[in-house]
């Protein structure tokens, strides 16, 4: 199976990450936390899982909740999850790690956060016509507030212009090459980027803001909760 059977050029990997240790949660495991009949990392996983264009999925966790991430692929039966391996201490090494699993032949690498369980197949799939149009697209969305820089003492030093200011979320898509030339440069460097899009910048490369949508939260505090619950139940368990 490949890509030109759903109208895309290219083969598609993902990479969902899930390492990070849930600090923000006040002990609560986000990723095995059930929203409907749902954990939220499986409810992160199926429309790829789903989407012919995607040729495997490596999830990358902790190593504590690799067993139960096993169970799931069972108990879910997600059929191109190919491997389930561990995290490292940054964002930036987990995500080559995951990476590191996938098969070769992938021509574009689709990255996931774990805790974004209501993302969509449709703009899934923007952000691959985008990525494939453009090389490296980014799921997006336009900050509904104004933003404020801050100088070193906490008071406002900029306001920048709201209209052209969009909070990225996930998935980001990037040409493989492009990707791997990104970890390399940030490796020689010494560089530890907090967003995929960063690596691929520092590249000279410029990424396009794909559609995204309000609905595509993350779940990182447990004020995220009673909108994840009002979310998945608006939406089901059919995401």
């Amino acid at each position: 199976m490949n890509g030109k059977n759903s109208g895309l050029e290219g083969r598609f990997g993902v990479v969902v990450v899930a390492g990070g240790s849930s600090s923000r949660m006040q002990g609560v495991d986000k990723q095995s936390l059930r929203l409907g009949k749902q954990p939220v990392l499986v409810r992160s996983i199926l429309p790829f899982d789903r989407m012919e264009a995607v040729e495997e999925i490596v999830v990358v966790c902790r190593e504590d909740l690799i067993p139960v991430m096993l169970d799931h692929v069972r108990e879910f039966d997600l059929k191109k999850v190919r491997s389930v391996v561990r995290g490292g201490a940054t964002r930036q090494q987990s995500v080559q790690r995951g990476l590191e699993a996938l098969s070769p032949e992938a021509d574009y690498v689709v990255i996931h956060d774990g805790a974004r369980p209501f993302v969509q197949r449709e703009l899934i799939l923007r952000c691959m016509e985008d990525a494939v149009r453009y090389g490296a697209a980014t799921a997006a969305v336009p900050s509904k507030d104004t933003i404020k820089v801050a100088d070193e003492q906490g008071f406002i030093r900029d306001t920048p212009d709201r209209s052209r200011l969009y909070l990225t979320q996930t998935p980001q898509i990037f040409r493989r090459d492009w990707y791997m030339q990104a970890v390399e440069q940030a490796r020689a460097d010494g560089v530890d980027c907090t967003d995929d899009c960063q690596l691929v910048e520092r590249l000279g490369k410029k990424v396009f803001l794909s559609q995204g949508s309000y609905f595509n939260i993350k779940i990182t505090t447990p004020e995220d909760l009673p909108a994840a619950e009002a979310i998945a139940q608006a939406l089901g368990d059919e995401t």
